[in-house]
């Protein structure tokens, strides 16, 4: 098996890349800190999949993302609504999605079954959504998800047995929670990385295009 994380230094992509590293996989992590990637800059995007054209990988695994972004925290009412801060929400979480796709979605596999999983949140879900707040990080959750959802359909024109999944980790014992992590249980990014794993191991063609979270359960939109 061959895997390319995008994200790979952060707490969920580390533990990712490790568990496959671990099961024999042959992984390639990319990450903003070491390799300079940065998905709301689509040039570093272009210039690390032009180095690694010619590859075909089983998985890419999207471990990026960011609740606060530049001191920017997830505003409580709409009197903290800020055109830059949300601009910068969508920039990383939906449109450096959509723009990963773009550049890496051609290395995937395309003779047999191949994945591209990104992380998305629960709070992306307007189903879900009984609290209100967060509107910037909740609304760049759920444009990634229809991003994931046309991307599905686009690729099964290119590879039938292609799966696009939209995931929930959990509340993850990272930086990304550290802040708010004491109001809900938490798993560690080993435990969410190895159901995260699970998941996508059973999932099979017909589910591209889903939203699940870390138990394998589906996530209304």
């Amino acid at each position: 098996m061959r895997a390319l994380i995008l994200g790979a230094s952060g707490g969920i992509g580390a533990a990712i890349a490790a568990r496959l590293r671990d099961g024999g996989a042959d992984v390639t992590g990319l990450s903003r800190s070491s390799d300079g990637l940065d998905l709301t800059d689509a040039a570093t995007l272009n210039d690390h999949a032009a180095r690694l054209d010619g590859q075909r990988f089983d998985l890419i695994f999207n471990a990026t993302g960011a609740l606060m972004i530049d001191g920017s925290r997830p505003e409580k009412s709409f009197d903290a609504a800020d055109a830059d801060a949300m601009a910068r929400q969508f920039a990383l979480n939906a449109t450096g999605v959509a723009l990963a796709i773009r550049y890496f979605g051609p290395l995937l596999a395309g003779d047999r079954r191949a994945v591209f999983a990104s992380l998305s949140a629960r709070v992306g879900s307007i189903g879900d959504n009984r609290l209100g707040g967060w509107f910037g990080y909740r609304a760049a959750k759920a444009a990634q998800n229809q991003i994931i959802r046309c991307a599905a359909i686009e690729w099964k024109r290119r590879n039938r047995h292609s799966i696009f999944v939209a995931l929930h980790p959990g509340t993850v014992e990272t930086p990304l929670t550290a802040r708010y992590a004491d109001r809900y249980p938490t798993i560690t990014p080993d435990r969410s990385a190895e159901a995260l794993l699970s998941v996508i191991d059973g999932l099979s063609p017909e589910d591209s295009g889903g939203f699940r979270d870390w138990k394998g359960q589906k996530v209304e939109w």
